[in-house]
């Protein structure tokens, strides 16, 4: 079994949207998916998937009323189960210690291909555990620079996270870590790959297991939301801000431009995959998808094509398709640019006239029900 948690260092990025669309894909490929919302307190998932809102779930199964196996649900998509989240529960940072060691244990022995976690927002320590269940977790981001700050900043966390649960209590390295803690300003100011110079000559053994620690994670980077190509440059910088900081090897899944077409799948209830297959953004999920699927069996190496090149081609492809029917436009004589430009300025005038409208008509109703009218 692959765990995928999906994380984002906040929210509004598309976290849910990947979850809920990569399930379908890997279900899609006979893959046996199960995809649980760990959203807890603001759980929507259900939403992206079409499904009810779900009376057991999470919540459920940490108050005792239900078995584990009990809120795996089905759901209508080929080989993909759900396990809801509990909006009743006021949040994931009100899961005591042992709770969050229970559903860890469930979570690590269900019977799956794939378990993706859509994780809540934020860097709180339960939300960084079960990011670091998996050493190839998924951050989602976005080129906005408070986005590409926040997905830096989580990924920096989960090094500090991992690097507490490295270092044991009653080594020096817990020690000095201990320390350096109660000044703050200072250990944020620390760049990782000195600190382990520093603790290598206090605790040799301890630096040693860290640094094995860290060369096997290897998170994973997703763009979504990009405008144009050069968007996914952005990707680079927290790439190099990883490398530099924090001594940490971050990997590219690709990118996935902004759609509206994902907001008329949403309010159809379909996952924009199922939904529009061929739109843009579902084929960018599927390329996402079979990235994976290869991960279970090619192991990343230093040989090949670079990840964030790829991640840049393929940016170039996408934006190619979405224009693409422009060119067709053009090139094929029924429309040439200025016509093309005339019919865009023309197009923008009558949605203003609907919407005008559609404003009176609207006012018109209310009026006549103020009146009294029955429709």
């Amino acid at each position: 079994m692959q765990i995928i948690p999906v994380a984002s260092g906040k929210g509004g990025v598309g976290k849910s949207l990947l979850s809920a669309n990569l399930a379908v894909a890997l279900g899609k490929s006979g893959k046996k998916v199960i995809l649980a919302d760990l959203d807890l307190g603001a759980s929507n998932l259900h939403l992206a998937i079409g499904q009810n809102s779900p009376k057991l779930g999470i919540g459920t199964f940490i108050t005792g009323e239900t078995r584990f196996e009990d809120i795996i649900l089905p759901t209508d998509y080929e080989n993909v189960s759900f396990i809801a989240g509990d909006s009743e529960i006021p949040g994931l940072s009100s899961l005591k210690f042992s709770q969050k060691n229970t559903l860890i244990k469930k979570f690590q022995s269900v019977d799956c291909d794939f378990l993706i976690l859509d994780l809540g927002a934020g860097t709180h320590l339960t939300i960084l555990d079960l990011f670091l269940l998996s050493p190839q977790g998924i951050i989602v981001t976005a080129p906005a620079v408070t986005a590409t700050l926040n997905g830096y900043l989580f990924l920096k966390n989960a090094v500090f996270r991992l690097m507490a649960a490295t270092f044991k209590k009653g080594t020096k390295a817990n020690e000095y870590l201990n320390k350096l803690r109660s000044d703050s300003a200072s250990l944020q100011r620390l760049y990782i790959p000195k600190l382990i110079e520093i603790i290598e000559e206090l605790d040799p053994p301890s630096a040693e297991k860290f640094r094995s620690r860290l060369k096997k994670f290897r998170p994973r980077l997703i763009m979504n939301m990009i405008s144009e190509p050069k968007d996914a440059d952005k990707a680079q910088k927290i790439r190099r801000s990883c490398q530099q900081y924090l001594g940490l090897e971050v990997e590219s899944l690709g990118v996935m431009y902004r759609d509206n077409m994902q907001d008329k799948a949403l309010s159809s209830r379909l996952p924009v995959s199922v939904f529009k297959p061929n739109a843009v953004l579902s084929q960018a999920i599927f390329r996402i998808a079979e990235k994976i699927l290869q991960s279970e069996t090619i192991a990343f190496s230093d040989g090949g094509l670079d990840s964030f090149d790829i991640a840049s081609e393929e940016a170039n492809e996408d934006f190619t398709a979405k224009m693409s029917f422009v060119e067709d436009l053009v090139g094929t004589g029924a429309l040439n640019v200025n016509e093309l430009g005339e019919l865009v300025k023309q197009q923008q005038y009558e949605l203003t006239q609907l919407r005008k409208e559609n404003t009176l008509l609207k006012s018109k109703i209310v009026k006549a029900a103020a009146a009294g009218y029955k429709f």
